[in-house]
């Protein structure tokens, strides 16, 4: 039995799970998208110089996660470029981003009261995202968990995931700032909502699907409007992980403290000063050194 239908949200919830995504909530997510490309260093250069590289580095932001979900699948990797009108709006938005005069759509966008609307809105179309990946999933592996949960998490952050090879076609390469190495909140939440979804979706947690969108909808736009708000970048979950991980995985500071590396790359096993340089040699002692390889040669 569904935990909330009695509750006077279950309409609500049912109301808001059938709520179309496009092409408001989709115009909102290719926005921040493009606009959060705009942020990266040297966007901008190379739209001027190489439009048709920074076109690309925008689908990739905007579709990205259905490629790389298509991916997984074994399906046909451009199968979103079919529907023309979400590529078209998604390339209306980033040439207004990067070519409209006096700047002027960044400028709105940007601002921010306009930007955390934007902000929620994204936030909608990732739910839907994560719970189709999932649903898709389901039906084409009906016992495969895992199958299930990869694809949810791709289709919630795959544009994160594909960071790297986005990077590339910048002509950047930061393996460093791989997002599985490093994840940020939006890939750690995707995560864990795609367990929540493969859970409700094998009716091994008793709350319906419009339900559990709503909720996690909800939980994601607080946090993330909170974040871009007071540019934070704490993680919600990191008390939580602060809990469980130790008891789970060990303590990073524990096994052997002789090999462990600092942020510096410095280790602890080199503690010791280094030699002092040797002293420098005087100026007789480099005369005399030059007149005896001057007698050398001569003999």
């Amino acid at each position: 039995m569904d935990l909330a239908e009695a509750l006077p949200l279950g309409e609500l919830a049912a109301a808001f799970a059938a709520l179309p995504v496009f092409p408001l909530f989709d115009t909102a997510y290719f926005i921040i998208s493009v606009l959060y490309l705009k942020y990266e260093p040297g966007a901008v250069e190379m739209s001027r110089k190489s439009p048709v590289a920074s076109w690309l580095c925008a689908m990739l932001h905007c579709f990205g996660s259905y490629i790389l979900a298509d991916l997984l699948l074994g399906e046909a990797p451009l199968g979103h470029f079919s529907h023309n009108s979400s590529v078209i709006l998604a390339t209306a938005v980033w040439y207004l981003m990067f070519f409209c005069p006096m700047n002027l759509f960044y400028k709105c966008v940007s601002f921010l009261p306009v930007k955390l609307i934007f902000v929620a809105m994204k936030e909608v179309v990732r739910v839907r995202k994560i719970a189709a990946g999932v649903h898709h999933a389901h039906h084409l592996y009906h016992h495969g968990w895992f199958v299930m949960m990869a694809t949810g998490w791709v289709k919630g952050s795959g544009v994160a995931l594909m960071s790297n090879f986005e990077q590339l076609l910048r002509g950047v390469w930061k393996p460093e700032t791989n997002e599985i190495l490093h994840m940020s909140f939006p890939t750690k939440a995707s995560l864990y909502g795609t367990v929540l979804f493969t859970l409700q979706q094998t009716h091994w947690l008793p709350i319906s699907e419009a339900n559990l969108i709503f909720f996690f909808t909800m939980f994601m736009i607080v946090c993330k409007v909170f974040m871009t708000a007071t540019h934070s970048h704490a993680s919600p979950f990191a008390p939580l992980e602060n809990l469980v991980c130790p008891v789970l995985f060990g303590s990073g500071s524990s096994g052997h403290p002789s090999h462990h590396h600092d942020h510096h790359g410095a280790s602890h096993e080199v503690s010791h000063p280094p030699p002092p340089p040797p002293p420098a040699k005087s100026k007789e002692e480099l005369n005399e050194g030059t007149r005896k390889r001057k007698a050398k040669k001569a003999e």
